[in-house]
């Protein structure tokens, strides 16, 4: 969330800037900075009652001494009159500090400068590109005629034992299922990256630590009988993993990748573009998460997006970036790139990695910080990015690969799958 201080120094930046992801911020912010000036008016009484109540303590033993036993009857009087009004002080106090927090968990966070204004999906920029389009015959089949072609994906069975967006994957689908996770993962682990393996559910903590909650509860499952959350993506519980530590500076960055199965419920997800792997409610994907020192984070996200950019280049798949707008980012994101590769048969672009920098709203939320050499605490940036979600990517790699000898596998998961051709 963002910071009461930041707020503080600059309200009109920070209406201006959430106006960019078409958020009216003014009446909350205005509120918020009201609640905080009685939040300081009751601060600065209770400080004043305590140096009063120090003062009368400290009289008490000398008027007793010096045998002035009503006037110390009268300072006792007195403190405990203090004590009293200070715990409704304190009271007040507390119920200005949630009210404020509510109200800042409501407010997403502020878009860098670098976030072109725009309102929707068609205000994105395109920023690079890469690859090459491949030229497929008019009757190029799309994937999931494929994956019934060859038997490798079974959307039909997913459908019986579970629901739609469960699909089955059989054979040769299953075990490039598996290559591409091991793939993803190894190059992560060459970049640096320390693999972890989380829960894939979580409390209501860290929905709230990383921003699902209250924002995206509507698309997560929830256990309703132990509150806990089916994970939407590896970014919540890894980046839980930093929630209340403060991490020595000497640490910093944390580099982590996890591979997990993810949920979502993609409700009011209708029409042609959620057809087989397009849109599912489980998937896999490996996830990277970065957290750094707020001068680093930047130079951490261009690192972040030169390592997906090079998991398509080796995939060989066609991409593009864009770089989201105001109104096309989430509820949490400072910036957002998303990568986008070329669907042949479906002759449209497939979105299939998010690299976004959250800067402090996560961290603040976290409370992820550390001790610079300044001796004082800080908040961390965090980061994190798709490396990749595997749906799209095989939708891609089976639709751009198609020959009519068979579906050709690109070369750097031949040694995971045991095979170079799905026939």
């Amino acid at each position: 969330m963002l910071t009461l201080q930041n707020i503080k120094a600059d309200p009109e930046y920070i209406i201006s800037r959430l106006a960019v992801k078409g958020f009216d911020g003014r009446e909350i912010i205005t509120r918020i900075l009201e609640i905080d000036t009685e939040r300081r008016a009751l601060q600065q009484k209770t400080d004043g009652d305590a140096a009063r109540l120090n003062k009368l303590a400290a009289s008490i033993g000398a008027l007793m001494k010096a045998g002035k036993r009503d006037e110390a009857e009268a300072a006792k009087a007195e403190v405990a009159e203090i004590k009293n009004a200070t715990k409704v002080l304190q009271d007040q106090l507390a119920q200005c500090e949630q009210q404020i927090r509510e109200l800042l968990l409501t407010v997403p966070n502020t878009p860098c400068e670098a976030v072109p204004e725009g309102r929707t999906a068609e205000d994105n920029v395109v920023e690079k590109t890469g690859g090459v389009i491949p030229e497929l015959p008019e009757d190029a089949l799309p994937h999931w005629e494929l994956a019934a072609k060859y038997g490798i994906i079974d959307f039909e069975l997913g459908v019986k034992v579970t629901g739609a967006g469960f699909p089955f994957y059989v054979g040769k689908g299953a075990r490039l299922q598996r290559a591409l996770i091991q793939f993803f993962l190894d190059e992560a682990w060459k970049a640096g990256y320390t693999e972890v393996e989380p829960p894939f559910v979580v409390n209501e903590a860290s929905g709230y630590g990383t921003g699902q909650l209250p924002d995206k509860e509507g698309q997560m499952y929830h256990v309703n009988l132990d509150n806990l959350y089916l994970i939407p993506t590896a970014e919540v519980p890894v980046t839980n993993i930093y929630r209340d530590v403060i991490i020595p500076e000497a640490e910093l960055p944390k580099k982590n990748c996890a591979y997990s199965p993810c949920w979502r419920r993609e409700a009011g997800s209708y029409g042609k573009d959620v057809r087989g792997l397009n849109r599912l409610h489980q998937f896999d994907k490996v996830e990277i998460v970065r957290v750094e020192r707020p001068e680093d984070s930047y130079a951490a996200l261009e690192e972040m997006k030169e390592h997906v950019q090079g998991l398509l280049d080796k995939l060989g798949l066609p991409w593009h970036i864009l770089r989201l707008c105001g109104g096309d980012m989430s509820f949490t994101s400072a910036i957002t790139f998303d990568f986008e590769v070329w669907s042949a048969a479906q002759k449209r672009w497939l979105e299939v990695s998010s690299v976004s920098n959250f800067e402090t709203y996560q961290a603040n939320r976290l409370k992820c910080r550390y001790r610079g050499a300044d001796k004082k605490m800080h908040l961390c940036h965090t980061l994190n990015g798709s490396a990749l979600a595997l749906p799209r990517i095989v939708a891609a790699l089976l639709e751009n690969n198609q020959t009519p000898q068979g579906i050709i596998v690109p070369e750097c998961l031949r040694k995971y799958t045991g095979f170079d051709i799905i026939d």
